[in-house]
C-alpha cells in the first residue's frame, strides 16, 4: 500500500494545488452567503475527486498486471497516453498565461445556492479536464497496485484527503476564524487569479512527465 501511495502522492498534490477551485472557494468565502456556497462546495468538491478516482481505481482492476505481459503493457501505454495529455494541457496554459480574464462562472458566485455551489465543485473536480486527468492517473495507479478492497479503499480516502486538502483548509478555517481570515484570502485570490495559467502549466508538465516516466518504465 505504501508503494501505491507513494506513486498517487505527486498527483494527489497536483489537484490540491490546482488554483481554480482555491479560488473558486475563497471567492465564496467572501461572498454574501459564504457558510452555506463553502460547505457545499467542499462538499462537492470532495465527492467529485472521490467518485472520479474511484470509478476509474474499480473499472482499472480488470488491468490485473500480475496476470499478463500484455495487461502490464496496456495499463503502461495508458500511463504514457495520459501523460501525454497532462503535458497538452500544460503548453496550452502556458500559451494562455497572458489571459487575466475572470470566468462568468466566478462572477455569479454571490447568487449560487448551496445545491448549486454542490454541484459546481463535482464539476471543477470530476469534470474539468485538468483535475479529472490527475484523478484518472491516481484512480488507475489504486486499480492496478494489486490492493484488497480493504487497502484500495484507504489509500482512495488518503488521495482524496490529500487532493481536497487546499479547499477543505480555507473552508474549515473561516469558520473558525471568519473575519481574521478575510483580508488574507482576498490576497491570495488575487494571485492565484493573476498566476492560474502559469501556475497549472508547471504542475500539469510535473505531472505530465512523472506519468509519462511511470509508463514508460513499465513497458
Amino acid at each position: 500500500m505504501g508503494t501505491v501511495i507513494g506513486e498517487f502522492l505527486p498527483l494527489a498534490v497536483g489537484v490540491a494545488i490546482s488554483p481554480i477551485p482555491v479560488v473558486a472557494a475563497i471567492l465564496m468565502l467572501l461572498s454574501t452567503n459564504a457558510g452555506s456556497t463553502s460547505t457545499g462546495f467542499g462538499l462537492g468538491w470532495v465527492v467529485g475527486i472521490f467518485a472520479a478516482t474511484g470509478i476509474v481505481a474499480l473499472l482499472s482492476g480488470a488491468f490485473d498486471t500480475s496476470d499478463s505481459d500484455g495487461s502490464s503493457g496496456s495499463v503502461s501505454w495508458i500511463k504514457v497516453a495520459l501523460g501525454v495529455l497532462l503535458v497538452a494541457l500544460a503548453a496550452k496554459q502556458w500559451r494562455d498565461r497572458g489571459d487575466t480574464s475572470v470566468p462568468k462562472w466566478m462572477q455569479a458566485i454571490d447568487r449560487l445556492s448551496f445545491p448549486k455551489a454542490a454541484g459546481l465543485g463535482v464539476v471543477l473536480a470530476a469534470v474539468n479536464p485538468k483535475n479529472l486527468l490527475l484523478c484518472v492517473s491516481a484512480g488507475l495507479v489504486i486499480g492496478t497496485g494489486g490492493l484488497g478492497t480493504g487497502e484500495a479503499v484507504v489509500t482512495l480516502v488518503i488521495f482524496t484527503v490529500i487532493a481536497a486538502s487546499s479547499v477543505l483548509i480555507p473552508v474549515v478555517g473561516y469558520a473558525l476564524a471568519a473575519q481574521r481570515l478575510r483580508q488574507p484570502l482576498d490576497t491570495l485570490k488575487q494571485w492565484l487569479q493573476a498566476n492560474n495559467h502559469q501556475v497549472m502549466a508547471i504542475v500539469l508538465l510535473i505531472m505530465g512527465a512523472a506519468v509519462i516516466g511511470k509508463g514508460l518504465g513499465g513497458l
